[in-house]
C-alpha cells in the first residue's frame, strides 16, 4: 500500500475529537443549560484539582522549589457533552481502548502506557491533540504557586499544600459568585494521596469552609476524594496544567508552548473580554506576591 493510501486508511481510523451540529456547538461554548423550570441544591460547576511539586518544607528541591495547585472549574453541561466524549475518542484513537489514565510525568517521559512513541514527532503530534482538547475545551483555571523556600523561612510549620487550597478556594467563591452560583453546592474533587494526608487536607477544607477564610464567609463546598487510578476525565486534565504553570513562574523567559495554551483559561478580570489578560493574581496566583503585582 503506497504511502497516501496508508495515510488516508489510517486517517479513516480516526475518531473526530469534536463532531456536532453547529447550533448545539454554539450553545455548548456559550455554557448555556437547558432551562427545565427546576431548581437544583447544586451548582452548574464541577472542580478537579491537582497539584504539582510537594508540599514538604524540611526537604526542598533546589530545582523545583514551588508547589502548585491548579482548580479546573467546568460547566457540568460542557464537560459532560464535549470534554468527556473527546477524551473518550483520543483514547481509542491512540490505544485502540479508554482504559488508560493520562498522566503528564508518564507522558513527558514516556513510561507506563505511553511507551507507544514511536519518535519524537509521534509524541508531539500525540501531545498536540491533548493541546488542541485543552484549547477547544471551555473551563476556567485557578491557580495558586507557592514558593516553599519563602514560607518555610515565613512559617516553617506552614503546609504549602493548606495555604494554596485556601487561596483557590477564595477565587472560586468569587468566580461563582459571579456566575450567581454561589449559594448551591460545588463539589471539589481531588486525588487521594494517603490516609494520613486525606485528613490532614479534608480538615483544612472544613476549616476553610467554614469561614476561615480571606472573605470570612461560609463556602458551599464539599470534597472528593477519588483514586488516582479513577477514570475521571476532569482528573486527568487537571493533571496536565500544573506543571507548566510552575515551570512558567520558575522560568518565565524559557518557551513554555503548554502555559500559552491555558492562557486563555485563566480566571480574569474583564470577563471574557479580557480572556488571556490580566490574570496574574486573579486566576494566576503566586505566594509571595511577586512586587509587580498588587495585592487582591
Amino acid at each position: 500500500m503506497s504511502d497516501k493510501k496508508q495515510a488516508r486508511s489510517n486517517n479513516d481510523q480516526q475518531l473526530p475529537l469534536f463532531e456536532f451540529d453547529q447550533e448545539n456547538l454554539d450553545k455548548l461554548r456559550d455554557h448555556q443549560p437547558n432551562v427545565n423550570g427546576q431548581d437544583s441544591q447544586f451548582s452548574k460547576y464541577i472542580v478537579y484539582v491537582d497539584e504539582s511539586g510537594d508540599h514538604n518544607l524540611q526537604s526542598i528541591d533546589p530545582q523545583y522549589p514551588i508547589f502548585v495547585l491548579a482548580f479546573c472549574v467546568f460547566h457540568k453541561r460542557h464537560y459532560s457533552e464535549v470534554i468527556v466524549p473527546a477524551l473518550e475518542k483520543f483514547k481509542f484513537n491512540h490505544f485502540g481502548h479508554d482504559q488508560v489514565v493520562l498522566h503528564e510525568n508518564e507522558i513527558r517521559r514516556r513510561t507506563g502506557q505511553f511507551n507507544i512513541f514511536r519518535s519524537r514527532e509521534h509524541q508531539l503530534a500525540f501531545m498536540g491533540e491533548l493541546t488542541e482538547i485543552i484549547e477547544f475545551s471551555n473551563f476556567v483555571l485557578i491557580s495558586a504557586t507557592i514558593d516553599k523556600r519563602d514560607l518555610a523561612k515565613s512559617n516553617p510549620e506552614g503546609n504549602a499544600y493548606h495555604l494554596a487550597l485556601a487561596l483557590c478556594m477564595e477565587k472560586l467563591y468569587g468566580f461563582l459568585k459571579e456566575k450567581e452560583q454561589h449559594d448551591r453546592r460545588t463539589h471539589i474533587v481531588v486525588e487521594r494521596r494517603g490516609n494520613k494526608e486525606d485528613d490532614e487536607l479534608e480538615l483544612e477544607f472544613r476549616r476553610v469552609c467554614d469561614g476561615d477564610n480571606a472573605i470570612g464567609i461560609h463556602l458551599p463546598f464539599d470534597i472528593i476524594f477519588a483514586h488516582k487510578q479513577v477514570m475521571s476525565s476532569g482528573l486527568q486534565l487537571a493533571d496536565l496544567v500544573a506543571r507548566p504553570i510552575g515551570l512558567k513562574t520558575l522560568r518565565p523567559d524559557q518557551e513554555n508552548r503548554a502555559f500559552e495554551s491555558l492562557q486563555p483559561e485563566f480566571y480574569c478580570e474583564g470577563g471574557r473580554c479580557s480572556v488571556g489578560e490580566r490574570y496574574e493574581g486573579i486566576g494566576m496566583m503566586v505566594y509571595p506576591t511577586p512586587k509587580s503585582e498588587k495585592p487582591q
